[in-house]
């Protein structure tokens, strides 16, 4: 059977029975986990139902419920306690973040305070919100950047916009997750050699790296790797239970890298489900993770395992000369 679905889709899938039944046919609304040789869905309780496509009557792909804003809101406070950077406060509704200028989330301010508590940054006035967050971050040595989530904050005229993130996210119960026993092991501190696999944005961590990779706010950390039996680190990934204030706990997928040679093998979506599973046993609900919007590759990964996108965002730096 050919579809234009991806898999890791939300579907709605009808087929026909076989002959006896009380009615000719059924539908089931789930996760497209495969099309060949069987229509595969994982319906919300688990129950994977296999379907051959002689039978299927009709395979839909079920548009995704709009996103609320109160939704982008929770999970961006939730990811910001599952890194927090080193240092932070809240200045006018806005959450700045500060870590020694290693990725753009732990070094940047999000507006992330109840709706009518966040200072409006078109008013560069001394004392205003843009003032005090240029201050906040002078004193650390740092430009002031934003991170603006979609809806949750305007863009200062004038500023640059620049690096598209995805943030893809998925209810734990909907994800396809490894089963048997666990390959990946599981510390609440990154060693050496994990730090030496992980590399960001190609190049190898600066000294100060690990305080923001060890930092979380009122949650949980693990740290995961998969070794070959020479010790050979395979893979790391970083996870991070956090609640929102919606109730929800979410486990959220950071540092994922594969060692070059074992790339396109299955053990980046091996590592990140089974980190997944960690989260779930914590108590987690809810996965969510970062992609930057060019990469096409993570992202096809992570729908694999299920996750949907849940909404993006976007950096801001203030124009050259437009500072105090």
């Amino acid at each position: 059977m050919t579809t234009d679905i991806p898999v890791g889709s939300r579907v709605v899938l009808r087929y026909a029975l076989p002959p006896g039944r009380s009615h000719p046919m059924t539908d089931v609304v789930g996760i497209l986990e495969g099309v060949a040789p069987f229509v595969t869905v994982r319906a919300a309780d688990g129950t994977v139902v296999e379907v051959e496509p002689d039978r299927v009557i009709a395979l839909k792909a079920v548009p995704a419920r709009p996103v609320r804003t109160s939704e982008i809101r929770a999970l961006e406070l939730a990811s910001a306690d599952g890194w927090p950077g080193v240092e932070h406060a809240w200045i006018d509704g806005w959450l700045a973040r500060y870590g020694h200028g290693f990725t753009g989330r732990a070094n940047s301010a999000a507006p992330l305070g109840d709706p009518g508590t966040v200072g409006d940054l078109a008013d560069s006035s001394p004392g205003s919100t843009l003032d005090r967050l240029r201050d906040w971050y002078a004193e650390r040595e740092r430009p002031l950047r934003l991170l603006l989530p979609d809806r949750l904050g305007a863009v200062p005229p004038g500023w640059n916009l620049s690096d598209e993130v995805v943030v893809m996210g998925a209810d734990i119960a909907n994800l396809t997750l490894p089963r048997g026993p666990r390959t990946t092991t599981i510390t609440d501190r990154p060693d050496s050699d994990w730090l030496a696999l992980y590399r960001y944005r190609g190049s190898a961590l600066p000294d100060f790296a690990v305080d923001v990779l060890d930092a979380v706010r009122g949650g949980t950390l693990g740290f995961g790797r998969i070794g070959a039996a020479d010790s050979t680190l395979l893979a790391v990934a970083r996870g991070s239970v956090t609640s929102a204030p919606d109730g929800r706990l979410w486990v959220g997928l950071t540092a994922v890298e594969v060692a070059q040679a074992h790339r396109r093998r299955g053990i980046g979506s091996l590592i990140c489900g089974e980190m997944i599973a960690w989260g779930r046993e914590q108590g987690a609900t809810h996965a969510c993770l970062q992609v930057a919007a060019e990469n096409e590759g993570a992202q096809a990964m992570y729908r694999g395992l299920g996750f949907v996108a849940h909404h993006r965002y976007r950096y801001a730096t203030e124009p050259v000369g437009g500072g105090h």
